[in-house]
Parts: C-alpha cells; structure tokens; sequence
C-alpha cells in the first residue's frame, strides 16, 4: 500500500490576511516569501508584510496544512483593515501568484459583483494557461461569486454534513466539490464558535487538490492540467 498522499512540494497561493507564522497551527517552515497586495495594486515583498493581524488568512493556511501537510504555502495579503479589498488587488494577487509559479492559488473570498466577472475570467485564463489552479467558492447564501462561479476554475460548495476529513464531487458532473465549513478544531471550542462557513470549505479542498495533484505529472503545466485534478479527485 502506497503512503497517503501529502501534497509533498505543491506550492499553495493563499490569497488572504496574511499568515501568522508563529500560530501553533502553522508549520512556518512550510511558508514561502509571499507578497502584501494594497487596493491600488502596489506590491510590497517584505517578510512583515505578509503579518496576519485579522486571523482570517491563518485559519484558512492552517486548514490548507492540516490536508496537504507537505506543500509549500504563500501568503499573499490582499486583506489589511478589515476582510475587503479590491477587485483590481484580487486579479494583481492572482497574476503574482501566478509568476511564482503558484501550482495552486487558494481564493477563500470572491465578489458577488457581475461587472467583475470578465477580468476575472481573463485572469483566470491566464492562470489556466500557465498551470495554475485557481480553487475558489462557487457561490455565497446562493448568490454566484466570482471568480469561483467561472469556468476553469475548481469550484467548491459548503456542506455542513461532508465530514471534514473527505469532500465529495458535485453528483451533476458539474466538476464542483462539496467540503465542510469547519476550520481546523481547537480544543475546548465548539466547532461552531469557531470562524466557519465557506472560506474554510475552501481551503480543505485546496489541500486536497494539492494532494492529488502530487501523484500526476507535475511537470505539465498544460491549460488541461486542472482537468486532471478534477478527474483525480473524482476518481
């Protein structure tokens, strides 16, 4: 029988708060340099500049771990005062993520705005183009989000009876996933007390993407390769 798989040198994109390396749920030596996206798209590549202050971003990179212990994360910090930023900070974190070659970029946020929708899906192509597989929520409470309701992108729904340790393909053939919204547990805090919902079904299936990501070949980073993951998961 083969070693489970463990997402061994997958590089994550997690476009979020920042990460908070010292948190006992982050392995920080599974942490790549990443990058601070301000609202304007100014870039800053400083190792502070990736600091969590909001919690958001190392809930979600924990959760990533927690699948996908041995790939590589990246924090790329979009979230700064509050969990808001801008359409054009989300497409410049996206094309970044992409130039380090990011073999997946974890989207745990989206817009519910339409007008956005074209940049996005000329983002998510390009994404596409160079390998990069963009996992982000298909909807929030029924209302599409973008760039997760696009095409080429690995869409991911909330269900609150998936157990956390498995997810399940969207029985349509949509090539969405179902996950759980529960974040990694703490001890002595009720799941439910915990920060939950659809930014944490999200980073676990990113885990586990990258784990079935890591029996393919890694070294085709066709536009079909997110094709490959979605038969892997399914199979």
């Amino acid at each position: 029988m083969s070693d489970p798989a463990t997402g061994r040198g997958i590089r994550i994109a997690v476009i979020d708060s920042g990460v908070h390396p010292q948190h006992d749920h982050i392995d920080a030596s599974r942490l790549l340099p990443g990058a601070s996206i301000g609202g304007n798209g100014t870039i800053g590549t400083a190792p502070e500049d990736t600091l969590d202050r909001l919690g958001h971003g190392t809930a979600v990179t924990a959760a990533i771990q927690e699948k996908a212990p041995e790939a590589f994360c990246m924090p790329i910090r979009v979230f700064h005062d509050g969990l808001k930023t801008t359409g054009y900070a989300l497409i410049t974190a996206i094309d970044w993520a992409i130039a380090q070659g990011a073999d997946i970029i974890n989207l745990s946020l989206g817009s519910t705005n339409p007008a956005h929708a074209p940049a996005f899906a000329a983002t998510v192509e390009r994404a596409c183009h160079a390998g990069s597989i963009v996992v982000a929520p298909r909807a929030v409470e029924d209302t599409p989000c973008y760039p997760g309701a696009l095409d080429g992108v690995l869409s991911v729904c909330l269900d609150w009876d998936c157990p956390r340790a498995t997810y399940r393909p969207a029985p349509d053939g949509s090539g969405q996933f179902f996950a759980s919204g529960f974040p990694r547990p703490i001890p002595g805090v009720p799941l439910r007390r915990n920060i939950h919902g659809i930014s944490f079904a999200t980073a676990q299936m990113a885990g586990f993407a990258a784990c079935a990501l890591e029996g393919l070949d890694t070294t085709d980073r066709s536009h079909g390769r997110i094709e490959a993951v979605r038969a892997a998961l399914c199979g």
